[in-house]
């Protein structure tokens, strides 16, 4: 018996062999994954204006190298959820000004802290700048508030006075850019008429009760200038 099953062994070159090809797929199979991961984006043909979301996190940017990347458009963070101004803001602001990029600023918004607190810290960091696109503000539930999480009725209170604030301010209509957490939670998209942001990777996103006008479709992207990974955002033809 054991004699039968040493003439049916496969000789040693042939077992490298197979080591070696299924190495080589394994390592295609990881680097098709990486390029998935860090280098999709829509086709351009389906979504032609394209553009990256930035912050502090990136470091110094290289705005003009950006234009040959073919990024149409930047939302740059202005204060965080910690209502905290972004310490990169004012470079990002005047680096894509310069480069001749469409620009935008973006909120992060915190639902327990109040509304006022926060318009008035965007206002005082934000310049109004009629050349710039439309103010976001970004909605993501990260937890309840020191055990007291508020109701979908003040939410919307406390968004409305902050929408106005911004909008008396930048004399545009807000963004929402709503991740799904907080549009399951809240309802946003039904509570509040404006154009609406979504989040999703890879796949167009659904979840909300209104068409999207903009899409962060890959918040992973590799851009060269830019230190780490950059959300990769496209906006409905």
């Amino acid at each position: 018996m054991s004699v039968g099953l040493r003439k049916n062994a496969l000789p040693l070159g042939t077992k490298l062999r197979i080591v070696v090809i299924a190495l080589l797929c394994i390592a295609l199979l990881l680097s098709g994954l990486w390029w998935i991961w860090t280098g999709w984006s829509p086709a351009r043909s389906e979504y032609p204006l394209q553009g990256i979301s930035v912050s502090a996190r990136h470091g110094a940017i290289d705005w003009p190298g950006l234009r040959l990347q073919n990024v149409d458009f930047v939302y740059i963070l202005a204060v965080s959820a910690a209502q905290e101004r972004d310490a990169q803001f004012s470079e990002n602001w005047s680096g894509a000004r310069s480069a001749g990029l469409r620009y935008g600023a973006e909120l992060d918004y915190d639902p327990c802290k109040p509304a006022g607190d926060q318009a008035t810290l965007f206002i005082t960091t934000v310049p109004r700048d009629n050349a710039a696109l439309p103010p976001s503000v970004h909605l993501d539930w990260r937890g309840d508030c020191k055990g007291q999480t508020p109701g979908r009725d003040a939410i919307l209170s406390e968004l409305n006075t902050l929408i106005n604030l911004i909008e008396a301010h930048s004399g545009k209509p807000v963004l929402l850019h709503i991740t799904e957490a907080f549009e399951d939670r809240y309802d946003i998209s039904r509570g509040i008429n404006r154009t609406l942001w979504l989040d999703r990777n890879y796949f167009e996103p659904d979840y909300a009760t209104r068409p999207w006008v903009m899409w962060t479709a890959n918040d992973t992207r590799l851009i060269s200038g830019i230190s780490g990974t950059a959300a990769w955002d496209v906006v409905a033809p």
